[in-house]
């Protein structure tokens, strides 16, 4: 007869264990504000609100370096720029976090005459990135979002799909791409487009400067048509 040993169960090697940790953290965000012309926080008029997700160079502990491109070195040459400017700076060797982001989002929000149906986002190269992925995480907070020669994860355009459908379905995306670049390759932003048509996004498209290599920035943000085609992109209440 068998020994005994050899009919009882074999030892397990997966157990369900837990493990619990608490977390806290102080968040030192520094960021650029813009107020338009003719801003009063105590009218009734609302704001759109742009925020501005810098590249890695920008990175840092001196804010006024987040002014180098984009929306927040505009506003110092158009006083009249037709937006409030939030232009927050990333710290040295991180990346952009949604959860920080968010929280700076509510703050201003709550703070300042902002027109909560038209808040845009946009940023270049990592901030590129990190616009695809606050944008597609969190689309019923946005009405549109203008990544350049960034790119994302397509796990975010699936789950987003699943989760958050119709916000997904109805963000106005214009992407912006240098054919040429040898930092971030065109098709980072072109896979990214196709999955969301696929997803069933309406309002996608993607713009790439044959000739332009990494900095697809100045063009287009020296372009009035992305501040007209922003505009043109209301949240419903």
């Amino acid at each position: 007869s068998p020994h005994p040993a050899a009919t009882s169960a074999p030892p397990p090697t997966q157990m369900a264990k837990h493990f619990k940790f608490k977390r806290t953290a102080t968040v030192d965000v520094s960021y650029l504000l813009f107020l338009p012309r003719g801003y009063d926080a105590k009218a009734d008029k609302r704001w759109p609100l742009i925020l501005f997700l810098h590249g890695s160079g920008e990175r840092g502990t001196n804010v006024w370096k987040v002014a180098t491109h984009g929306p927040p070195k505009i506003v110092t040459a158009q006083p009249e720029f037709p937006f409030i400017v939030v232009s927050p700076q990333c710290p040295e060797h991180q990346v952009w976090s949604n959860e920080v982001l968010l929280q700076l989002l509510d703050e201003i929000t709550a703070e300042y005459a902002v027109d909560t149906g038209r808040v845009y986002l946009t940023g270049l190269s990592m901030g590129g990135y990190g616009t695809w992925d606050l944008g597609l995480a969190y689309p019923e907070k946005f009405a549109a979002i203008a990544p350049i020669c960034g790119g994302g994860r397509l796990i975010s355009i699936i789950l987003s799909s699943h989760e958050k459908g119709p916000a997904l379905k109805t963000l106005g995306v214009w992407a912006f791409h240098g054919g040429k670049d040898p930092v971030v390759p065109p098709e980072e932003s072109q896979r990214m487009v196709d999955a969301l048509k696929k997803a069933g996004a309406k309002d996608v498209k993607l713009t790439v400067y044959p000739e332009a290599s990494h900095d697809s920035w100045t063009e287009t943000y020296q372009n009035p048509q992305l501040y007209d085609w922003l505009l043109a992109h209301q949240r419903n209440k």
